[in-house]
């Protein structure tokens, strides 16, 4: 009997200790690099999320891919640049393309390891059928296809058609109370977890929220000390709160993976209905810092270390192949771009990043690259707030704009429906550790440093090609589109 005792406790341990980690991926949309209080602010009140900073480590250095919403969700949840799987920019309700269903996606990976699979919040990787969470890995949904200004409240175009709210594959409401979405986001979120606590999960939670129009619901609308906006981040900290209550209660914190980022930078053309980059310049739509750097946090207690901070280089597409590493599971044979950073994680603070450099691609055009501290920004076009920030949830320079339709394109359709002018950027190069808010152009002293950082533009331009110099890559790949009729 002791014998078998014995076994019994060792083939429990083993099993205990083999338990894959389960994986809740927290999406913020246009959170500002500034807004939360282990960044900097002093105004918004993120307790939940301070805290989840002091029990894990703190990214100060994390990328996504572009600086806008369809893009930079086609990199994490490929594993790629948004160029290389053809999803650069932002999707809207006349879009006919999507995600290619021969991408290995996030949610694919995670169930085809046996996890159960839930995605709440905004999708944005497509319309149709092939295109939907479900087909692409995910056994439960509830949430939006695109932004939530594609509907009625479009800030500045007017007659847009209702806004869907999909609960798995059907159309539960046209233009649900928008002030409810973090709340029933959150309710879904905290019973996916107890529902499947006995069983490995990920759990992704691609906010709607704070990206404009903004909601608050009753009970955290006037409440913040920043207006709307502080109530609309101070309700998403309350969000993040629900779910690490729901781990401590399911007794899931140490077998389980937190990470906590936003898709891009902050909308700044709406002003006091915008977040704040912080040290940072520009915002959302731009390729400064404060367009593609967002806040990271990871918490996984017992192999994240509690309360470290990193300034090394890490992104979002890096998450695919890390979790890949962690379920000791083949990836697709495709290239991708993304490279495991499980053992950085894990020594993260004292830790070496795998990842050595970034390319800035805004749309199909390479706006700069990366390499160590040093960013190489190439000639370019970029959007700066027009006028004075825009109040009462309009753009700046609201009263001046003519009649818009969504089918604006280009720079200055966006910047025509967004409130912003069009700016020349030239040749800079910037130390983003001494500099990161790229005021100090070092392009002249330094022309070695020039020089090695154009060897890796030659090699962006002839893997993902630049529409600026008009080269096609040699690397990239279809985008889903819907079959002819």
């Amino acid at each position: 009997m002791r014998t078998f005792s014995l076994v019994l406790f060792f083939s429990l341990a083993l099993i205990a200790e083999a338990k894959q980690p389960n994986v809740v991926l927290i999406f913020a949309d246009d959170l500002g690099y500034g807004d939360l209080g282990c960044y900097g602010n002093s105004k918004i009140r993120t307790p939940n999320i301070d805290q989840l900073a002091k029990d894990g480590s703190t990214f100060r250095h994390f990328y996504v891919a572009q600086p806008v919403c369809t893009a930079s969700r086609a990199a994490l949840m490929t594993g790629c640049y948004a160029n290389r799987v053809g999803l650069a920019g932002a999707l809207n309700h006349t879009s006919l393309v999507g995600i290619n269903p021969t991408e290995l996606t996030m949610g694919e990976l995670f169930k085809a390891n046996g996890y159960a699979t839930g995605i709440y919040g905004k999708w944005h990787l497509g319309l149709q059928e092939q295109f939907h969470p479900a087909a692409n890995g995910f056994d439960d949904y509830l949430g939006i296809p695109y932004s939530n200004d594609n509907g009625p409240l479009h800030p500045t175009v007017p007659g847009m058609p209702a806004l869907p709210l999909f609960d798995g594959k059907k159309i539960v409401e046209k233009d649900p109370d928008q002030a409810l979405f973090t709340r029933r986001l959150t309710e879904r979120a905290v019973n996916f977890i107890k529902t499947n606590r006995e069983k490995p999960f990920f759990l992704y939670m691609p906010h709607i929220m704070p990206h404009v129009p903004i909601f608050a619901s009753d009970r955290f609308r006037g409440k913040s000390q920043f207006g709307l906006y502080g109530d609309v981040i101070e309700e998403l900290d309350w969000s993040v709160g629900e779910i690490c209550k729901s781990l401590k209660e399911m007794n899931l914190e140490r077998d389980t993976l937190v990470i906590f980022t936003s898709d891009n930078g902050p909308f700044l053309s709406y002003g006091e209905h915008a977040g704040s980059s912080g040290a940072l310049r520009e915002g959302k739509l731009t390729t400064f810092e404060g367009g593609v750097r967002t806040p990271c946090i990871m918490r996984w207690p017992g192999t994240i270390p509690p309360g470290a901070t990193t300034d090394e280089l890490l992104t979002s597409f890096d998450l695919l192949p890390t979790f890949a590493a962690m379920l000791n599971a083949k990836l697709a044979d495709s290239k991708i771009d993304g490279v495991n950073q499980l053992e950085f994680l894990k020594n993260a603070g004292k830790g070496k990043s795998s990842r050595t450099e970034f390319w800035y691609y805004a749309g199909e055009e390479l706006h700069a690259v990366r390499s160590g501290p040093w960013k190489l920004h190439l000639p370019h076009e970029y959007l700066t707030v027009a006028a004075a920030p825009g109040k009462g949830g309009k753009p700046s320079n609201f009263e001046n704009m003519k009649p818009l339709t969504i089918k604006e394109s280009g720079l200055r359709g966006i910047a025509s429906r967004h409130g912003y002018a069009v700016r020349q950027q030239p040749f800079a190069l910037y130390h983003l550790l001494d500099d990161p808010g790229e005021t100090k152009n070092q392009f002249k002293n330094r022309p070695e440093v020039v020089d090695e950082l154009m060897k890796i533009v030659e090699n962006a331009r002839t893997d993902l090609g630049d529409r600026l110099t008009k080269r096609t890559g040699k690397n990239v790949r279809t985008v889903g589109k819907v079959p002819e009729p």
